[in-house]
């Protein structure tokens, strides 16, 4: 005799093993699991960056050709400012010899002047000594002063008195003509004197004039050598003007070689996490369909999570009327703890739940047969669609992990958290339900070891396996199986 419920229980039993070979099919196949995987970067060729290197290097010897102008131009302008410098020294010295020369012919025309003035005072002294001298004489002869005059001459009584007078005539006409020599030679000495100014003066002014030339040509010279700076520093300010314009291009060079390195670079490393996201998926993929294979294939863990949904009222339903579910006719205890234990018991929990990698995260979703519909949250779960969405939230995936070994959970995480027995969370071990937030109302996740857990993380996202979060843990992980 078959019990009441039965044919409905293995109606259910295989609509949970054909869906459970579906998803693992669909996980297999799901880009969602790799689809963190961005597009790909350029990737330049080898060609591409063979040719800016060889640019770069054509950069480099044009622009150290013009460093090496550049250090020429800036030492033959040092040279030519060293000769400008050495002209302007020239120009002072021509300054100096000029006023010097100056000088000397400005002392050199006072003497002239000087000598001329003294051979004109010495001509009117001799013609004022010969005035003199020629009015005493006629005073003498005429009038007899101070000598016998020309009368008592003619009026000598005797040869004795002539000569006598004679002798007078001689001296007057001797020191008459001293004094005009003396003068004379006076005046000569002085016309010499005057000579020899003026040669001086002339050479004087010889000198001024050589020194007014050397001055034009000193200034003529500075011009040139400035003339030469200027073009030099012409030339060198276009050798630096090309400098910069080659270095510039260099510049643009070298850094259209880094860019494409770092394009290569970019892409070797997307190329690289593409390969690693991808193994991950695969792996994941082999991982949930060898999950889905033992799942499907574990009849007497189906059996009992059957049994489990067919007495179980939806945890949505508000009014019996509302989800024309009906009991049972008969319908069994559902257990509470586990109808197998021990390693095989962790291992179904945990093939059963890791078989639902990939599906949807849908807020309210899952039961013990396996994802459902989600309902509304009014909020970020109805933003995503999550009530139109068929998929698990964190608590409804335990649920559907441990039906499997014939265990009920409640679907709200806070009285998950009290379903087993609690251990501290650092002595949690493989198959141990994990908890987050104040008595674990925020989330919950099922340990897997070695660092890792199973979970439905949040709207938008899908059921996959994480590192663990220690931050915001509970003290507590719970375990349902021994």
């Amino acid at each position: 005799m078959r019990r009441p419920g039965f044919s409905r229980t293995r109606s259910r039993f295989a609509r949970v093993v054909l869906g459970v070979s579906i998803v693992g099919a669909l996980v297999a196949g799901t880009p969602g699991i790799a689809a963190a995987v961005p597009p790909p970067p350029p990737n330049p060729s080898d060609a591409e960056i063979q040719s800016g290197n060889a640019q770069v290097s054509e950069g480099v010897v044009q622009v150290g050709d013009l460093i090496n102008r550049v250090a020429t131009a800036n030492q033959e302008l040092s040279r030519l400012d060293d000769e400008v410098a050495i002209k302007r020294e020239d120009v002072n010295r021509a300054l100096v010899d000029l006023q010097s020369a100056r000088d000397a012919a400005d002392a050199a025309g006072g003497m002239v002047a000087q000598s001329q003035q003294a051979l004109r005072d010495a001509g009117t002294q001799i013609e004022q000594a010969q005035k003199r001298f020629t009015d005493y004489a006629v005073s003498s002869y005429t009038k007899g002063r101070n000598v016998a005059s020309l009368s008592s001459y003619f009026g000598a009584e005797g040869p004795d008195d002539i000569l006598d007078r004679a002798q007078i005539m001689r001296v007057l006409s001797a020191s008459q003509k001293a004094v005009l020599e003396n003068l004379q030679r006076a005046r000569t000495e002085q016309a010499n004197r005057d000579s020899a100014a003026r040669e001086a003066k002339q050479r004087a002014d010889a000198a001024a004039s050589e020194a007014e030339s050397k001055k034009a040509e000193a200034e003529q010279a500075i011009v040139s050598a400035r003339s030469a700076l200027e073009e030099q520093a012409t030339r060198k300010a276009q050798i630096e003007a090309d400098r910069n314009s080659a270095q510039a291009q260099l510049d643009a060079a070298r850094s259209n070689v880094a860019g494409l390195q770092g394009q290569r670079e970019a892409y070797i490393n997307w190329d690289n996490q593409r390969q690693a996201e991808e193994a991950a998926a695969a792996a994941a993929a082999a991982a949930a369909a060898e999950a889905a294979r033992r799942a499907a294939e574990d009849r007497a863990a189906n059996e009992r999570a059957a049994q489990l949904a067919d007495g179980e009222r939806p945890h949505t339903q508000i009014d019996d009327g509302d989800s024309g579910w009906t009991p049972p006719a008969q319908s069994q205890p559902r257990p509470m703890s586990p109808a197998v234990t021990g390693s095989a018991a962790i291992e179904t929990v945990i093939d059963r739940g890791m078989s639902q990698l990939g599906v949807p995260y849908a807020w309210g979703g899952g039961n013990a047969s396996g994802p459902t519909l989600g309902i509304r949250d009014g909020g970020v779960a109805d933003s995503f669609g999550d009530f139109d969405k068929v998929g698990f939230d964190c608590s409804g995936l335990m649920i559907y992990a441990f039906a499997g070994v014939g265990i009920s959970l409640p679907h709200y995480t806070g009285y998950q958290y009290t379903a087993g027995t609690q251990v501290a969370s650092s002595d949690m071990r493989r198959g141990d339900m994990i908890f987050y937030g104040p008595n674990a109302s925020q989330h919950v996740a099922l340990y897997l070891g070695d660092g890792q857990m199973l979970e439905a993380p949040q709207s938008g996202s899908i059921v996959k396996v994480s590192p663990v979060r220690w931050d915001g843990m509970t003290p507590y992980a719970v375990r349902m199986v021994s």
